[in-house]
């Protein structure tokens, strides 16, 4: 890396250009044109439009989750030091009175705005070289921090915490074939395999070390110790987004008011997945779902309705480059058709791969679907595991996702002129979440240094 105001020379660039190994090395890449995967025989490999046609159905409300984070320095006396600043906004959208709306303009923009409700969760977390009252280093400050925020985190005054949702899934997650360590550093066991608990509570070793449920997530051991920790942070905000979502399904659950939900749509920002560490919360997420999907059946008849939607990545560019237009000006993916992918599609377009094991397993809990929607806007989609065998990616059958002709229509629906390839709803949760970059870093900075200083050594 050079030093700052230090600038490149030609050569390196020399030397790579004509290294025989680098050559080598390209050349020996695989490359895949268009025409390659246009031109392909095999009807596994081909993309297969389904038959499926969006239903009429409409929801009376749309609840959309998003999250956003920012990165912060902080002076606290250490080179390096970072905080960050994490959102996840959940936003429920009226239709009903949206369309009265519609059928009757021009309407008050004031009504409009009656038709969205607003809930966050908004916190300060420590990164690198930020250590809290009490604590012994960051990754114990990030670990005690994590706990509080989900133990303050509620959607109900009288109902459980969102760490007790998180709890509750911790109870399905498995061992793996190497057990987690103890989570601090110093513990004289760290050999010793962790077993996690809820609550916080004492380390059986001889320093008593302070231990927390959360721990479970193993997030904190991804904190980068010299620098950045934007893919933590990243991280922390994909968890919540998530377990917010479980955790408004299961409140509804205790207060009895599952059959509101067979008016519901509910729209997630991202995959249905998690990553990295906390990725076994994966196939937690998925059994209380098929959980919670059977208790709202028996009270309405209907599956839960659960899209989430990715806006950019690989998917997004495949359906893209799916969609170009021909010679004679049309597009080649019809609109008002979904196509359902199939491991074998995915990892012979799209995500390269001859490994036996499916696409996504272990970090999935719910599978992908292209839909192009009857005003032309593309949507990489998904639907989540609701019966046993929707995870079967080997096949892309109609019923392997959970009402599928509904999630079309509420696509159709939910569309926004506002961006490309964007729906209303999460446009709207992204606008309570979003950070904005520079503005936005530089009250954070000063709130940072206001709140530090008054807390100083």
């Amino acid at each position: 890396m050079p030093y700052d105001g230090e600038f490149a020379t030609y050569g390196p660039l020399r030397r790579l250009v004509q290294s025989a190994r680098v050559k080598e090395l390209l050349g020996s890449y695989e490359v895949r044109s268009r025409a390659d995967w246009l031109a392909v025989t095999d009807d596994e490999d081909r993309l297969e439009l389904s038959a499926v046609k969006p239903s009429d159905w409409q929801p009376s409300w749309v609840l959309a989750i998003d999250g956003s984070y920012a990165e912060v320095k902080v002076e606290n006396g250490f080179p390096g030091a970072e905080a960050a600043y994490v959102t996840v906004a959940s936003v429920l959208v009226d239709l009903n009175k949206v369309n009265q709306l519609d059928q009757n303009r021009p309407a008050d923009p004031r009504e409009f705005r009656t038709t969205e409700q607003t809930d966050a969760i908004d916190c300060a977390l420590p990164g690198c070289n930020v250590v809290t009252t009490g604590e012994s280093s960051a990754p114990n400050s990030l670990r005690r921090a994590m706990f509080d925020l989900l133990g303050d985190a509620r959607l109900m005054a009288d109902g459980e915490s969102l760490l007790t949702t998180y709890e509750w899934l911790m109870k399905d997650k498995p061992t793996g074939r190497e057990p987690q360590k103890c989570p601090v550093d110093s513990c004289p066991k760290q050999g010793a395999e962790y077993t996690p608990g809820k609550g916080q509570y004492l380390c059986n070793c001889s320093f008593q070390n302070r231990v927390y449920s959360s721990d479970a997530l193993r997030i904190h051991e991804g904190m980068n110790p010299i620098g950045s920790n934007g893919a933590m942070f990243a991280e922390i905000m994909q968890v919540l987004e998530r377990l917010w979502l479980v955790h408004i399904l299961r409140s509804m659950e205790a207060k009895q008011m599952l059959e509101l939900l067979d008016g519901f749509a509910f729209v997630i920002d991202g995959p249905l997945a998690l990553f990295s560490y906390p990725a076994w919360l994966s196939k937690a997420i998925s059994k209380e779902l098929l959980r919670l999907n059977n208790e709202v059946k028996k009270v309405t008849g209907r599956d839960l309705l659960i899209i989430g939607i990715e806006k950019t990545g690989a998917f997004v560019e495949h359906f893209a480059q799916l969609d170009e237009y021909e010679g004679d000006g049309a597009a080649s993916f019809p609109r008002q058709t979904a196509a359902l992918l199939t491991d074998r599609y995915i990892k012979a377009n799209i995500i390269f791969n001859r490994d036996t094991k499916l696409y996504g397993e272990g970090t999935y809990f719910g599978r992908k679907f292209f839909y192009k929607t009857r005003a032309g806007a593309r949507i990489v989609a998904m639907l989540p595991f609701l019966r046993e065998g929707d995870g079967n990616t080997r096949f892309a059958e109609p019923d392997q996702y959970p009402r599928l002709e509904d999630a079309m229509g509420v696509l159709d629906q939910l569309v926004s002129s506002r961006y490309p390839n964007a729906l209303s709803p999460l446009v709207s949760a992204n606008a309570q979440a979003a950070i904005p970059l520079k503005m936005g870093n530089r009250v954070l900075e000063q709130l940072a240094k206001e709140m530090m200083g008054k807390h100083k050594r």
